[in-house]
Parts: C-alpha cells; sequence; structure tokens
C-alpha cells in the first residue's frame, strides 16, 4: 500500500470513530475532565478597565494623606471595608465581593502589563500564552452549546481575536463590537433557508471527503469555524440585548457601558462561558481626579446592577467576577493633576464561585506607596482565577503531544481567598 493511500485510511477511520464531518461538531470532542467541568457550568466574567485603574480612587482609597486625592472612602455592606465614594452602588454590593489590596506587578507598560494579566506570564521573544478567556472556553465550554464559549464586548469594532495561541482558533475570542450581534451572522434575503441548507449540506460532503485523505489540526479549526458560524446565526437572538425588557434597559443605562453590562447578563444567561466586558480609559496621567469622577460616574451603577442581578438569580455560586486592569497609578500626584502608571501596589477585585464573599486580602502602607503585607502577583492571580472556577492548574494541556502547563508552575492560588 502506498504511503498517501495508507495514512488516508487512517484518516478516514479516525473521522469515523470520532463523528462525521456531516454531524456538525461532535468530531471535535473534549477530555473526560473537561466535560465534568461542562456539566458544572461555571463562567467567568471579566471587566477589563483599561489604561490602567487607580487604586486611590477606587479599591484602597487613602483619605487624608499626602497621596490620598480629594475623595473620601465610604462604608461599604462589609463591615469594616471602605471603598471610594466615587463607587456608592458597589459598596452595596461589597458582601459578595472580594479585594485583592496587594497587587505587585512591577511592570508599567501598558502592552506587557495587559499580558501580564490576563495571561498569567511576562512577555517573552520565545512564545506567545493564551489569554484566560482562551483558557477558560478550552477548559470550561461545553461542546453541544452552538455558541463560541469566548467573547468580548467592547466599544470597537467586531471581528475574532488571535488570543488564543497555541490553543488554537477554536478558542479565538469573538469581539462583539459596541455590542452588536456578531458581524454577517443574519442569512441575506436573498438566500432561502431551504438554498442555505442544501448550500451547507455540498460543503459538509467536499469536507469530508477532503479530510478522509488530508486532516490536520488547521482543517479542523477551519471546519469548526463554519459549523459554529451556522450554530451561531440559529440563535442570533441570544446576542440582541435589544430583546431584553424596556425595564432592565432602564435599570443599566443605555449608554455603551450600561448596554455591554446587560449583554454580559444575557450572555451568561445563555450559556457562553466565558465574557469579557471592556470600559476605558482610566489612563489619567492629567487631571486624574476629573476623569475618575466621570469613568467610574459611568462604571458604578451598571457594575453593581450586574452584580446584584447574578446574585438575585442564583448564577454567581457558579459564576466568577474578575475586575481588573494593567496597573494601577502612582501614588504620588504629578504637576498636571494625573497619576502615572504604577504596577507595585494596587488592587483587583473579585467575587462569585469559590471566592469568599466580604474578603480583604493584603494591605498597602498609609500612602500606598508599597506592599506591606500578602503581596502577590499576576501569575497568583491567574491560578486563582482558574482555581476558583474549578479548574486544576497543576494540569497541563496536551497540545500536539507537548504537555503545557495550564498556569505558572512556579506560582500558586492565593488561597486565603478561596472557599
Amino acid at each position: 500500500m502506498a504511503r498517501r493511500q495508507f495514512l488516508g485510511a487512517i484518516t478516514a477511520g479516525t473521522v469515523a470513530a470520532g463523528g462525521s464531518i456531516a454531524g456538525g461538531l461532535s468530531f471535535l470532542t473534549q477530555s473526560a475532565a473537561a466535560s465534568e467541568l461542562a456539566k458544572q457550568q461555571k463562567r467567568v466574567l471579566v471587566v477589563n478597565l483599561h489604561g490602567g485603574l487607580s487604586q486611590l480612587e477606587s479599591w484602597d482609597p487613602k483619605p487624608g494623606t499626602a497621596t490620598g486625592g480629594p475623595f473620601r472612602a465610604i462604608p461599604t455592606s462589609v463591615t469594616g471595608t471602605h471603598i471610594s465614594e466615587l463607587l456608592p452602588e458597589t459598596a452595596k454590593q461589597m458582601h459578595r465581593l472580594a479585594i485583592v489590596r496587594s497587587v505587585d506587578t512591577s511592570e508599567d507598560d501598558h502592552g506587557k502589563g495587559a499580558y501580564m494579566m490576563l495571561t498569567g506570564r511576562r512577555q517573552t521573544p520565545a512564545g506567545d500564552f493564551p489569554r484566560i478567556g482562551a483558557v477558560t472556553a478550552k477548559a470550561l465550554a461545553p461542546d453541544d452549546i452552538g455558541l463560541p464559549g469566548h467573547i468580548q464586548i467592547t466599544a470597537g469594532g467586531g471581528g475574532r481575536t488571535n488570543d488564543s495561541a497555541y490553543l488554537g482558533p477554536k478558542y479565538a475570542g469573538l469581539i462583539m463590537g459596541n455590542g452588536q450581534p456578531p458581524q454577517n451572522s443574519a442569512r441575506p434575503d436573498a438566500v432561502t433557508q431551504q438554498a442555505d441548507e442544501q448550500r451547507n449540506a455540498m460543503r459538509r460532503a467536499v469536507n469530508e471527503r477532503f479530510l478522509n485523505r488530508r486532516r490536520t489540526a488547521m482543517t479542523d479549526a477551519y471546519t469548526y469555524s463554519y459549523e459554529q458560524a451556522q450554530q451561531l446565526m440559529g440563535k442570533r437572538e441570544v446576542f440582541d440585548v435589544s430583546k431584553e425588557s424596556e425595564q432592565d434597559q432602564a435599570r443599566y443605562g443605555k449608554h455603551d457601558f450600561g448596554r455591554h453590562c446587560l449583554l454580559a447578563r444575557r450572555l451568561l444567561e445563555s450559556g457562553i462561558t466565558f465574557v469579557q466586558v471592556s470600559h476605558s480609559n482610566y489612563d489619567t496621567h492629567n487631571e486624574n481626579f476629573n476623569f475618575h469622577l466621570e469613568q467610574l460616574g459611568e462604571f458604578d451603577s451598571p457594575f453593581a446592577t450586574l452584580v446584584a442581578d447574578l446574585g438575585d438569580r442564583g448564577m454567581l455560586d457558579s459564576t466568577l467576577v474578575v475586575v481588573l486592569s494593567e496597573f494601577g497609578r502612582t501614588p504620588n500626584i504629578n504637576h498636571i493633576y494625573g497619576r502615572d502608571h504604577w504596577g507595585k501596589s494596587w488592587s483587583v477585585l473579585l467575587g462569585g464561585s469559590r471566592i469568599k464573599p466580604g474578603a480583604v486580602i493584603g494591605k498597602t502602607n498609609a500612602n500606598g506607596t508599597e506592599v506591606v503585607d500578602g503581596k502577590v502577583d499576576h501569575a497568583n492571580l491567574f491560578h486563582t482565577y482558574l482555581q476558583a472556577v474549578g479548574v486544576d492548574t497543576s494540569k497541563s494541556f496536551d497540545v500536539d503531544g507537548r504537555a503545557i502547563p495550564i498556569a505558572d508552575p512556579a506560582s500558586h492560588a492565593i488561597q486565603e481567598l478561596l472557599a
């Protein structure tokens, strides 16, 4: 038998054993461990405050000090825990949330800081690592949902990301630009449903014939993207926030961030495993206080409403909530009333799933210039995020026969934060 015939026969047998392409996505199955996690319906919501949120105007205020700025600290629903007065509605939800006040990443570059916070690793020319959304989708997303496992909601344009690295394009994020349904997800009026079904049947038949002889990881991903797109078109209403009640739209606010938070709730309720909502811009090198007054004024109510809804609907026990930035801002106030980049002593907010509600981890000194207790970094946080939703971060992903650790093996989770 010729080598090509032999390999073709082996590939054909593999396809037959794993399920026909014509049947949809069943040929791309997850491991037994991942399937078990998928049954638990764990989900992750990340709110990414781009530019570098000031910890002193949010989670770790220092009123009355040389670095504290003009805003007061207010009590929250957790006795003894205070946050900035710019977050009055979030303060009412702190019994559902936790603060890590001792983050030290020692990185003041926007790109490198964002990479570290979303991958748990330092950026290196030697290789790329998948972001938290791709890792979560790989570990937790069920195969049979017919929807992407990893969605990002931004105020910009839509499309696909390239943030899944060695996990492959199957786990890359789908970007919903300005919270709109995915591009080209509606069947054109000129194409009837019957014609569309015939076209897809022909595509599957041709694909199956091709894959019997030339199947690779790349062709699997290519086929998967078409199958997922077709299933997504059938569930397009999931992405349409206008289907929510007028009352809910009013509660969240009809500005971009309000709509995006309501859409995040809708997606999580529909079974999406990972949702990231972006809010920008916190890069306040000048007029820091005015900018935070405006930015957090827009953030506070929709975010608090989302946390309250997740709690009231019984979803918070299975949904991890993370509010992060690429770094914090300098305790010292510059000559144009701004705060600059600061990676040495800042804060991250978490809640839900296994996170201990009401916890405050770590401490900075009186002026917020250094961590004095419980120092943690990006790698500790990454382990914590994943362990909070049941992922064993001591394990590895099998990538083309090579074991690659899920998280930095030299680090560990913040155990005192996990219930």
